[in-house]
């Protein structure tokens, strides 16, 4: 009989043999994760196990709860019983949460009568989290991570930024480091903390200038300067410049009435105090912008200014266009009426190679491009007849020649004048002759001489007083005799001969104050 009775607790499972009692541990859980409550239970033999359930204590009662987990369907999705009818108690909760935070209960019925554990199990939940350190960095310092976990149990971790993988949970920062970071539990990637942000600071980059390339003079364009930086750069911290030159201190500028001067090349400068090796400064790419417009400063230049029947005349037309004239076309004006106009030939440049009265008149051209075209000032094409310059040029030439043969002959006369002169004049010599008894209104006693000197040599001493002057009668044959190469040189001399007679001779001075024409006359060879 003992054997049957001890076959039919083997049989019948959840029959025992024991005091009542249930043995549970408390556990700590990481938000998200699923955690097993471990729990063993006894009672005494000869009962058997009807029914188990789990209930949860409610704080505000002080009570266990209405629910019983014993009811729920074994593959629950959330509370699962993975113990057994004998001894096994444990509960499985998935996906733990904070609201499943607590103290739990235990019970078992048997055929008998039932047992709830003393000592609720206790539930911890606790969040996963993240340290960025630090959260604020410059581009190319270091970053280090690590992941908090409330429970002492040790768990795997890994790291994640923005879903993707993280290597390793120190590095150095780029900008490409920015984004969300968070840590989980390996093999349980749905555990994970809460997404910490590393913030990674940097000098402008991609700086863009964008405008319109090409705009019409008159027109409006305007000029947007954008980047990508970190922290973004501020209205103050655009520049645009032109050739080099600052032109706004604006991210936006606007130029309302276009003309060809603002033609150039545009760039863009973006800071915000933040430097890229040692450059805080970032210059985007330089842009043209294109001015277009019709042509105008039209000119039109004559090659030569003045042409002669038959001459051959160049004119050419310029203007300034954007873009350049790809047309020109020549009118002459034959009439004063400007309906006159007729067309004369096309190009820039206009050649006459044979002017004749037809080619007379008022010239203009006439350019064009893709916006327009426009008209130059007219200028006044005159010619002179050939005829004209024949006869100007020989009546010059002759005018020329009289004068130069008046000037020839005039030098040649004065030169035959002063030669002249030079054989003519002869050396005076100034004898003041006393003794003789002439009275002033006597006539004046003249002597003629002629003396022949050694040439540059000083004249010899005045003869004496008693000597024969030579008559004039015997000048010219002297003057006839004396050698030609001597004439030239003339000599004056003064000659004064003393009186025997000294009374005499006072008297003779006092009269040649009143009569003075006493005069010798020499001429040296």
């Amino acid at each position: 009989m003992e054997s049957f009775i001890l076959i039919i607790l083997v049989i019948f499972p959840g029959v025992r043999g024991g005091d009542w009692g249930v043995t549970s541990g408390d556990q700590c859980a990481l938000r998200g994760s699923s955690v097993i409550i471990d729990c063993q239970y006894d009672y005494p033999s000869g009962r058997w196990v009807t029914s188990v359930g789990w209930s949860k204590l409610l704080p505000a009662l002080g009570r266990p709860g209405h629910f019983i987990l014993s009811q729920l369907p074994l593959n629950s999705a959330y509370f699962n019983y993975v113990g057994n009818y004998w001894s096994d108690c444990r509960l499985r909760i998935n996906n733990v949460q904070h609201d499943d935070e607590g103290a739990y209960l235990f019970n078992f019925v048997t055929t008998i009568n039932g047992w709830t554990s003393k000592r609720a199990a206790r539930l911890s939940v606790r969040e996963l989290t993240t340290v960025v350190e630090p959260s604020t960095v410059t581009e190319g310092g270091e970053v280090r991570l690590s992941c908090v976990s409330g429970c002492s149990t040790p768990v795997n971790i890994l790291w994640f930024r923005d879903g993707q993988p993280v290597p390793q949970p120190g590095f150095q920062a780029t900008r490409e480091d920015a984004g969300r970071y968070y840590c989980a539990v390996q093999g349980q990637e749905t555990v994970r903390s809460a997404p910490v942000a590393l913030n990674v600071q940097y000098a402008p980059r991609k700086v863009t200038l964008s405008m319109t390339p090409s705009v019409i003079k008159g027109g409006a364009v305007t000029f947007r300067c954008s980047s990508d930086a970190n922290p973004p750069v501020p209205q103050s911290g655009y520049s645009l410049h032109k050739d080099g030159h600052l032109i706004s201190s604006e991210q936006n500028h606007t130029v309302s009435n276009i003309q060809p001067p603002h033609s150039g090349l545009y760039s863009c400068q973006a800071w915000n105090n933040i430097s890229r090796s040692g450059i805080s400064r970032i210059n985007s790419t330089q842009l043209h912008l294109d001015v277009l417009y019709p042509p105008e400063n039209m000119s039109i230049l004559m090659d030569p200014l003045d042409v002669i029947e038959g001459g051959s005349m160049n004119l050419s037309c310029s203007s300034a266009a954007n873009p350049a004239a790809h047309s020109y076309t020549w009118f002459r004006q034959s009439a004063p009426s400007l309906s006159s106009m007729l067309r004369v030939g096309s190009g820039p440049l206009l050649t006459l190679p044979s002017v004749d009265a037809s080619h007379t008149g008022l010239y203009l051209c006439t350019a064009r491009n893709q916006l327009g075209e426009n008209n130059s000032s007219v200028v006044m094409l005159t010619m002179r007849k050939e005829y004209q310059g024949e006869q100007t040029v020989p009546v010059l030439a002759g005018i020329g020649v009289c004068v130069f043969v008046a000037l020839l002959l005039a030098l040649l006369l004065f030169w035959l004048k002063q030669r002249t002169r030079a054989e003519k004049k002869p050396t005076v010599f100034d004898f003041r002759l006393s003794g003789r008894g002439s009275s002033s209104s006597g006539p004046s006693d003249s002597v003629y001489a002629n003396i022949q000197p050694n040439i540059r040599q000083a004249l010899p001493s005045p003869p004496p007083a008693a000597q024969e002057i030579t008559p004039l009668s015997q000048r010219s044959h002297h003057e006839q005799e004396a050698p030609m190469s001597y004439e030239d040189d003339v000599t004056y001399a003064t000659v004064t001969i003393k009186p025997i007679n000294s009374t005499h001779h006072m008297n003779s001075r006092s009269r040649a104050g009143d009569d003075d024409d006493s005069v010798i006359y020499a001429s040296l060879a």
